[in-house]
C-alpha cells in the first residue's frame, strides 16, 4: 500500500469501528431462573434450574379475583388447616416454583406459601432469614428421608403478609416458606411440611 492511501485506509477502519459500536444490540429478556444444559451419558441434553433470580426478599404477591388453584397445595386442605373459609387463591408465577396465596375474608392472605430454588444453601438460608429473622422466631427443624430441614417459626408482628406467623426451613438449596394469618405457628408448619411431601423435596 503505498503512503498515500494509508491515511485513507485509517480512517475506514477507524469508521467500521465506530459503526460496530453504535449499532444496536439485541436486548435480552431477562430470565427468572439462570440454568445450565447437562449431557447424559446416552447423549441426551437436559436443562436443570441453577439459582434463581428473584431477589431472597421478594414475597409472593396475587391480587383477588384469579382464583387459580395452587398446583402442590390442595385448597380444602388449606382451609382446614389455617381454619378460615376460603374466598379466593391465586399463584405467583415469577418464581420458578409458582408460589400460592390464600384469602379468606380479611384484606390480607390467610396464607403464603412459597417454594425457592436457590444456588447454594446459604443462600436458601438468606432466604429463611429474611422470612423468619433469628432474632425474632424460635428454631424450627424436623427430618425427612430425603434430609434434615432447619430454620425458623413463632409469630409476627410486623411480616410482609401482615400480623400472624411464619414457618421457614431450608435444605440444601430449597428454602419453604410458609405465612399465615394465625398467631399459631403449627398451622403454617402443618401447610410446610405438606408442601414437602406432595412436591418431593
Amino acid at each position: 500500500m503505498s503512503l498515500s492511501l494509508l491515511p485513507r485506509a485509517i480512517s475506514l477502519v477507524v469508521a467500521a469501528g465506530i459503526l460496530t459500536a453504535c449499532t444496536p444490540q439485541p436486548e435480552q429478556e431477562e430470565l427468572a431462573d439462570v440454568s445450565t444444559t447437562s449431557t447424559s451419558a446416552d447423549g441426551s441434553a437436559s436443562e436443570s434450574v441453577v439459582a434463581s433470580a428473584v431477589p431472597v426478599d421478594t414475597v409472593p404477591h396475587v391480587e383477588r379475583g384469579t382464583n387459580e388453584a395452587c398446583p402442590y397445595l390442595d385448597t380444602q386442605f388449606v382451609a382446614d388447616t389455617n381454619g378460615q373459609r376460603m374466598t379466593d387463591q391465586g399463584v405467583d408465577h415469577s418464581f420458578d416454583t409458582p408460589a400460592c396465596v390464600f384469602y379468606s375474608y380479611p384484606d390480607e392472605p390467610q396464607a403464603v406459601v412459597m417454594v425457592r430454588n436457590m444456588g447454594s444453601f446459604d443462600e436458601a438460608m438468606q432466604v429463611v432469614d429474611f422470612a423468619a429473622p433469628i432474632d425474632s422466631t424460635s428454631p424450627a427443624e424436623f427430618s425427612t428421608d430425603a434430609g434434615d430441614w432447619s430454620g425458623g417459626r413463632g409469630p409476627v408482628t410486623d411480616s410482609p403478609t401482615g400480623a400472624g406467623s411464619v414457618y421457614a426451613v431450608g435444605k440444601d438449596s430449597t428454602a419453604v416458606v410458609v405465612w399465615s394469618n394465625q398467631e399459631q405457628s403449627v398451622k403454617a408448619e402443618t401447610l410446610a411440611h405438606q408442601v414437602i411431601a406432595n412436591l418431593g423435596l
